[in-house]
């Protein structure tokens, strides 16, 4: 297994857990304990984990990963949201995505659609995601967007107000939310306040808005607030969401879809 294979595995159980042991995260990986030693040394370094007596721990519930660290976690059900909110797209609108795993796999959904393979545009993609715009630029039916701002490498979202001045100016049919947290009471929220600012933005120029998010996020709160719950039209989520939590979205005007 590569160091970055290991690290990917460590930060997601990690995460999972809440904390490792060293023999025990040894055992899972099947490597020595001092190959996991020099990997939370080298993890703590860069403050991805806290470094504790014989093993490590996350920093906490503002915990957040680097984007290249989430992609496999609830893999299957991020997919199954995916194909779900590119169905509800239509050929010619224009479409806001953020930055997010959830919001990649959308991103690659639309990407294979058949009915999406030509077109004047086939659809207008308007994202402060480097990497979903890096995706989808080798689309020419897509009309593309890619608004300004500063990377924020954690996330490889743009953000600021130079972001602010392009989707200032633009409007949407749809936009498409990757959240950390979405909650009735406390609305769609994301752990840092510049993304959140934009994905309101976002949210504000868009005739409808679909919070894309597997069902481990529902029911959360998280630091910087994007947008109430009443502002979003459509939850997509995985199979896994409860009927009481369903119903408490429906109770607020929110429609559920469950994949």
């Amino acid at each position: 297994m590569s160091r970055d294979a290991r690290w990917k595995t460590l930060l997601d159980l990690l995460v999972e857990r809440g904390r490792l042991d060293v023999e025990e995260a040894a055992a899972d990986l099947a490597v020595s304990a001092a190959t996991i030693r020099r990997d939370f040394d080298q993890l703590a370094e860069q403050q991805m984990l806290v470094r504790t007596r014989g093993g490590a721990v996350v920093h906490g519930v503002s915990y957040e990963l680097p984007l290249r660290y989430k992609t496999a976690r609830h893999a299957s059900e991020k997919q199954r949201i995916a194909k779900a909110v590119a169905e509800l797209v239509a050929p010619g609108e224009a479409v806001g995505l953020t930055g997010g795993t959830t919001t990649t796999e959308v991103a690659r959904a639309l990407a294979v659609r058949s009915d999406l393979t030509s077109g004047t545009p086939a659809l207008t993609i308007v994202t402060n995601a480097l990497n979903i715009a890096n995706e989808l630029a080798v689309r020419p039916q897509f009309k593309i967007v890619l608004t300004g701002g500063v990377a924020r490498p954690q996330s490889y979202e743009l953000v600021g107000p130079l972001a602010d001045g392009v989707l200032s100016q633009i409007t949407v049919d749809v936009a498409v939310l990757g959240v950390v947290a979405f909650d009735v009471t406390h609305g769609a929220a994301a752990h840092d306040e510049a993304e959140a600012a934009i994905n309101r933005l976002l949210c504000e120029r868009a005739e409808r808005v679909i919070v894309a998010a597997d069902s481990s996020k529902l029911g959360q709160r998280a630091f910087a607030r994007i947008c109430s719950a009443q502002a979003v039209n459509t939850l997509v989520t995985d199979a896994g969401v409860g009927a009481d939590m369903v119903r408490r979205f429906e109770e607020a005007g929110v429609g559920v879809v469950a994949v």
